[in-house]
Formats: structure tokens, sequence, C-alpha cells
């Protein structure tokens, strides 16, 4: 089950000069930024209100990240949704016939385990499926 909107991913070229422009905007500062290195890419985090905002920005031009950029441009990237048992919802869209990016979730950023919804299946929007990792989710 969806519990909320859990944050919005934006692709940006550049992650610092993006860091300063969402400061300015959201007048906070990010409250985290990390490395994942499966994705190779370098993420920051804001918060404003209930509202998170992730930039996501490329480790190299071979990432996912860096091909969206190539072909779309900066902007959104994808929409993430917080749910309470994210193997459970998966099982569950897979049946309603959404294409999963992959079979099992995986360690995402901001202490996550994610999975990814094809676009084809989601009238073109990337959607992100996210739970809090909890240490029996990593067994």
């Amino acid at each position: 089950m969806f519990k909320n909107l859990e944050h919005i991913g934006i692709a940006v070229k550049d992650l610092e000069a993006s860091k300063g422009l969402f400061e300015k905007l959201l007048q906070v500062k990010s409250y985290k930024t990390e490395t994942v290195e499966s994705e190779k890419v370098s993420t920051a985090f804001f918060q404003s209100g209930e509202t998170k905002v992730e930039l996501v920005a490329a480790l190299a031009e071979d990432s996912a990240i860096a091909k969206y950029i190539e072909k779309k441009g900066e902007g959104i990237h994808h929409l993430a949704f917080a749910v309470a048992d994210i193997r459970a919802e998966m099982a569950r869209l897979k049946a309603e016939g959404f294409i999963l990016l992959q079979e099992e979730p995986k360690k995402g950023a901001d202490n996550k385990l994610v999975c990814f919804l094809h676009p084809k299946s989601t009238n073109s929007v990337l959607i992100e499926l996210c739970q809090e990792i909890e240490k029996m989710d990593l067994a």
C-alpha cells in the first residue's frame, strides 16, 4: 500500500550548482548528500515541510541519469512513493501488469530499499517505490 509521496527526484548536471539554487529557492540547506555507487550518481536531499526533493547527478557518462539528461535535459526525473512493505507492493504491482525494472529491491539513497517501475507502464512517469531500511530488511 502506498503511504505518501516520499520525494520528487530531479536530474541535474551540476550537483553543487543545483544545491545552491535549491537552497535559495527552498530557504533550507541540504540535509544529506550521498553517493550511490551502484547507480553511478551523487544525490542531495532537501526537506521543506513534509516535502522532500532529491537532486540526482551522474558520476559517469554511462549512468542512467547521464543518459536521461542527454535525452531529455535536466528536470523532474521520478516520483518516489513510500510503501509499508516493498516486496508485497512489488508483487501486487507486477500482478496488476506493471513492469518492474528489477525483481528484488535494492539499496538506494537516504537509507531506503527501492524499486523502480518502467515508465512504459505508468504513463511515461518513472515511479520509485521506497521503504525505510530496518535491520531485518538487509537479511
